[in-house]
C-alpha cells in the first residue's frame, strides 16, 4: 500500500508526518529527497544547469538556492520544467526506497501523481491566514512573499477534492484523533 500525505505549503504536512512517525510510520520526503538528489545526483546537476544555467550551481558545486528560487517564480512555465526534471527522479528514488507513505506539496501540480500509483492521497488543509503566518516565520519572509508562494500552488480547495481524505490542520482540531480514524479506514497494519 502507498499513501502520499499532500496539501500546500504551510499546511502542517511535516507535522502530521511528525505525528505518523509517533505511530511508527516513516514517511518518505519529497523536500528532503529533491534537496539531497539535486546536491548528489551528477544528471539532475546537469539537467538543471542546462535549464536554468551555470550559476544555479556555484564554483563548489553547491546549489544557488535564489537563483533557482527565481527561475522557479518566474513563470508557470519554468516551474513545470524544473518540475520534469526533478520530480521524475524523485519519483524513482522513492519507488526504489522501500517507504509506504510519501509527503509531497505539490504531489498534483508536478504531475507526480501521474507517476507513482498512490492507493490513499491525504491533504493536510489550514486556513490561508494561519498558512501565511507559519510561512513567515519559517521562511523569515513577508507576507507579500509567502502569498506569492501560497497563490504559486494549486488551490487548497482543489488539492482537497482530489484527494482521497482531509485532515484539518486548523490549531483546533486533534490531529492525532484524525490520524487515527485515517489509519483506521484506510486498515493500516495494527489499526
Amino acid at each position: 500500500m502507498k499513501i502520499a500525505i499532500t496539501g500546500g505549503i504551510g499546511s502542517g504536512k511535516s507535522y502530521v508526518c511528525k505525528l505518523l512517525g509517533e505511530f511508527g510510520i516513516d514517511v518518505y520526503d519529497c523536500d528532503a529527497s529533491a534537496k539531497r538528489l539535486m546536491r548528489y545526483d551528477e544528471q539532475l546537476k546537469s539537467d538543471l544547469r542546462a535549464l536554468v544555467g551555470d550559476s544555479v550551481y556555484d564554483e563548489q558545486g553547491v546549489l544557488n538556492k535564489p537563483v533557482l528560487a527565481q527561475f522557479l517564480l518566474a513563470s508557470i512555465k519554468n516551474r513545470q520544467s524544473v518540475n520534469d526534471v526533478v520530480h521524475p527522479a524523485v519519483a524513482r528514488d522513492f519507488e526504489q526506497s522501500g517507504y509506504s507513505w510519501l509527503e509531497s506539496a505539490i504531489l498534483f501540480d508536478s504531475h507526480f501523481v501521474d507517476r507513482t500509483h498512490f492507493d490513499y492521497i491525504v491533504c493536510v488543509s489550514a486556513p490561508e491566514k494561519l498558512r501565511l503566518e507559519r510561512i513567515m516565520r519559517r521562511d523569515g519572509i513577508n507576507v507579500d512573499k509567502a502569498q506569492q508562494w501560497i497563490d504559486n500552488q494549486m488551490s487548497q480547495d482543489r488539492v482537497e477534492e482530489l484527494s482521497d481524505y482531509v485532515i484539518i490542520n486548523d490549531g483546533k482540531k486533534n490531529l492525532k484523533e484524525q490520524i487515527i480514524i485515517l489509519l483506521k479506514n484506510i486498515k493500516w497494519k495494527q489499526f
